[in-house]
């Protein structure tokens, strides 16, 4: 690949531009928001000057309800030798193109499984997909040539590659992406209106089970109303869930011994139902979660302190596999976790309180 056109510059287009140019693919930009795509060019993704002639390949990276819109313009039009859309949802937006009679060989739809809260080229960055899956949705149909390209442009973009068919895709993002998003956003709608009081004593758990309600609304419009049906039939099931959770946790209120202990099996089983869900999301390089000790460190709010919390770890040739921080309220103060191998963790430990640092049990 010598040359890209990316059609539309926001966070992923963006972000695949920049991942292309550095890697010394000549990438043309373009928009219907032409400004943003001269911000785009000057975060360095390339240039918002059009093409002279067809280029390698065509990236299109508008929402989900305008793919087949943005992709038969490009095509009726022969700008580039192949195409693929990065689009949320793969089915829709190839039964539409199909419907318009195109020539789907030098089409291919993929969709990087990687984003942020942010949107816009000013979020993007070139290491976003770094380590993340990308799924291809190839067919028969698809020309072998423009299978290559998208391969190339998952590996400038150094991400994973996984072969998927286009329904069993949606299905699946249905699964792990949109409707947590819902969810999360439905937890996070209950604290709206919430006392200040209560609101004072979040902590970790709530901020972990919120943090993707952040995103734009106006985005997750376009993906939801392109995979509505796998959407709802899981909320659907979480619905009769939550049915049953409540009415156990109503028996727990009951005078009556045997409804009690119905209502401690009804929560047990969900409860156990959740961790044997969770141990299946994939850990660390997409392996299988292992289980990591903390050791959580007491810090103030000051420039450095995690520098120099891993430098002193590396020091202590210990690896730390994930972390995460817990503000104090009100104080100018956190708690960092930090989790490691359970053979490292005395070691860690240790060696922190060596040197200075305050461990929490």
């Amino acid at each position: 690949m010598r040359t890209a056109l990316v059609i539309g510059t926001g966070l992923i287009g963006t972000s695949a531009a920049i991942a292309l140019s550095q890697r010394g693919v000549t990438v043309h930009l373009a928009d219907q928001d032409a400004e943003q795509a001269r911000t785009a060019a000057a975060l360095g993704a390339g240039t918002d000057e059009a093409p002279d002639g067809p280029v390698d390949l065509a990236i299109v990276a508008a929402p989900p309800a305008h793919v087949a819109d943005v992709l038969a313009d490009a095509m009726r039009r022969g700008v580039a030798r192949g195409y693929l859309d990065v689009a949320s949802v793969k089915g829709g937006p190839r039964r539409e193109l199909e419907a318009r009679g195109l020539d789907l060989a030098a089409y291919i739809g993929t969709h990087p499984m990687s984003g942020r809260e942010k949107s816009g080229p000013l979020a993007a960055t070139g290491d976003l997909f770094e380590g993340r899956p990308w799924v291809l949705t190839p067919t028969r149909d698809t020309d072998t040539e423009v299978l290559n390209l998208a391969l190339e442009l998952v590996s400038h973009c150094r991400a994973v590659p996984v072969v998927m068919d286009a329904d069993a895709h949606d299905r699946a993002v249905a699964l792990v992406s949109h409707m947590p998003h819902l969810v999360s956003s439905l937890v996070a709608a209950r604290l709206e209106h919430a006392e200040e009081a209560a609101v004072r004593l979040c902590g970790q758990g709530i901020r972990d089970v919120t943090r993707i309600a952040a995103s734009d609304p106006g985005m997750w419009i376009d993906i939801l109303s392109a995979n509505p049906g796998p959407v709802a039939d899981l909320l659907a099931d979480v619905a009769a869930d939550l049915e049953e959770t409540v009415r156990a946790l109503r028996a727990l209120q009951s005078s009556d011994d045997h409804k009690r202990h119905e209502g401690t099996s009804g929560i047990e089983d969900v409860l156990r139902r959740g961790n044997a869900g969770q141990v299946r999301v994939p850990g660390k390089h997409g392996s299988a979660p292992r289980a990591y000790e903390v050791v959580a460190v007491l810090i103030d709010d000051q420039p450095g302190q995690l520098a120099r919390i891993f430098a002193d770890a590396g020091m202590a040739g210990v690896n730390i596999e994930d972390v995460r921080i817990e503000h104090a309220t009100g104080q100018q103060a956190g708690l960092v976790q930090l989790m490691v191998e359970p053979k490292a963790a005395p070691v860690l430990t240790a060696a922190l309180r060596e040197r200075g640092w305050a461990i929490r049990q």
